[in-house]
This record gives structure tokens, C-alpha cells and sequence, in this order.
């Protein structure tokens, strides 16, 4: 009987590991895709299964389609470890022409699928910095709304806001943002992405100012930052403000 390991996944893996290792066996995210025409794909995963009664690991492609589960067997892997098989049901997939390499839409600021992939991992909301900074602030006992305007006529979204003491916190991802520690300028069409990374830079400042004219404390970390120390930071910060209030009033 082949052993856990070969076919199994890891106990507690989160929807982004498991998107990751998918990534990794199938030698990039724009490899994972399956050709629905008309210059449409999804993204398949293989599914590793074992048949207790043959003693043989199954491979299969999973996709969506029209809101539909689709499922395409690939063949029988016998590797020693899921990594190995995952890799070996890829490149089987692959051979027999059930998945592609996705192209680039025409006008699509990237310059090759695995840009594109990148790119389009890079979630605007609800990113796992923000996630984290989030749960930490909850364990503190802290509430709050999330990804909403601070002031409603200034189109500007803060990612955690505390609307009574006007606290609006901003978490930036490293590389749209320009972190001075992990941000690397793109080597192919450098000058269009300094431009862009300039502009994002450019419009938080601005962001910051208005909402600080409109008597907001705004705070900002980067994506790399501990999330524990960010939420006393924020803690700390809303606290002040609420004090401030009470004495004021």
C-alpha cells in the first residue's frame, strides 16, 4: 500500500498553500489552465486519490466551468511523495494536451502569463497581512468595519476603520506600494512600473493628507510588519483617541 505521504495532503494546509503547491508541481500558476475558447480559461488543481482495492494513486484535473465541478482523470502515479506525484500528474496532464499555458489578453499590462499570474495574486481586499492585522485586533477585544470609506464623499477605502474615534488603518502591500526593503524594480518595461509604483505612492500621500484634514489618525504598515505589534500600535492609537474624546466632551 503506498505510504500517507505520497498521496495526502498536509493536516491544517490553508486554501493558499494548497494553491502554492499546485503552483509548484505545475511549474507556475498561468500552467494550470484549462481552455474554455473564446480566449477564456480556468484554473485546474490535480486531486490525488487513493484505491485501496487496486493499491493505486489516481490522478485527476479539477476545474470549475459555468459554476460547475469538472473532473478529468489523468492517469496512476507512483511516486514516494505527494510533491513527486502532483509533478508527475502535471506533466502527464500536459502531454496528453488536457491543460495549457494561458495567454495574455490583449491590453493586459503584463508582459508574459507568469506576470499576468502575479499580478492577478495580488488581491486588492482581504489579502492575508490584512487578515492577520484583523484577527489580532479582534483576540484585543476591538471592533471595527472593514474596507470602507472613512469619509463617505472622499472616494479613498481604508482596509480597518474605527468610525466613533476616526482611526483608519491602511496595510500596503510591499511591492504595488514601493517598500524600501522589499520592493524590486521590475527589469522588463521598468519605466511603465516605476510610473505605476510612483502613482500608488503619490496617491497615499494624498490619502493620508485629506483624511487627516478631516481630523482623522491614519495609520500605515506594510504587508511584511508583525501583525501582534501592529495591533498594539493600533490599540494604543484608538485608545488616545477615545480618551481625547472623553475629555474634550
Amino acid at each position: 500500500m503506498p505510504p500517507d505521504r505520497a498521496w495526502k495532503p498536509r493536516v491544517g494546509m490553508s486554501r493558499e498553500s494548497r494553491a502554492a503547491e499546485q503552483d509548484r508541481a505545475a511549474g507556475g500558476r498561468h500552467e494550470r489552465a484549462i481552455d474554455l475558447g473564446e480566449g477564456k480559461f480556468a484554473r485546474a488543481s490535480v486531486t490525488l486519490r487513493l484505491y485501496r482495492r487496486t493499491r493505486r494513486i489516481r490522478a485527476y484535473l479539477r476545474w470549475s466551468q459555468s459554476g460547475e465541478t469538472r473532473e478529468q482523470y489523468v492517469g496512476e502515479v507512483d511516486k514516494d511523495t505527494r510533491a513527486a506525484n502532483l509533478e508527475r500528474a502535471w506533466s502527464m496532464a500536459r502531454s496528453a494536451g488536457h491543460v495549457t499555458a494561458e495567454t495574455v489578453p490583449s491590453g493586459s499590462w503584463a508582459t508574459s502569463p507568469a506576470s499576468r499570474a502575479v499580478m492577478a495574486g495580488n488581491k486588492g481586499r482581504d489579502t492575508k497581512p490584512e487578515r492577520l492585522l484583523r484577527s489580532a485586533l479582534h483576540r484585543k477585544g476591538m471592533r471595527y468595519r472593514v474596507s470602507v470609506r472613512p469619509v463617505a464623499d472622499l472616494r479613498r477605502t481604508a482596509d480597518v476603520v474605527f468610525t466613533k474615534v476616526k482611526v483608519a488603518v491602511f496595510v500596503d502591500g510591499c511591492y504595488w506600494h514601493g517598500c524600501p526593503e522589499h520592493y524590486r524594480p521590475a527589469t522588463k518595461r521598468a519605466e511603465f512600473w516605476q510610473e505605476k509604483i510612483a502613482g500608488n505612492q503619490a496617491r497615499d500621500g494624498e490619502t493620508t493628507a485629506a483624511l487627516e484634514e478631516c481630523g482623522w489618525k491614519v495609520i500605515r504598515f506594510w504587508e511584511h510588519e508583525d501583525p501582534l505589534e501592529a495591533a498594539e500600535i493600533v490599540n494604543e492609537a484608538v485608545k488616545a483617541r477615545r480618551a481625547a474624546t472623553l475629555l474634550n466632551s
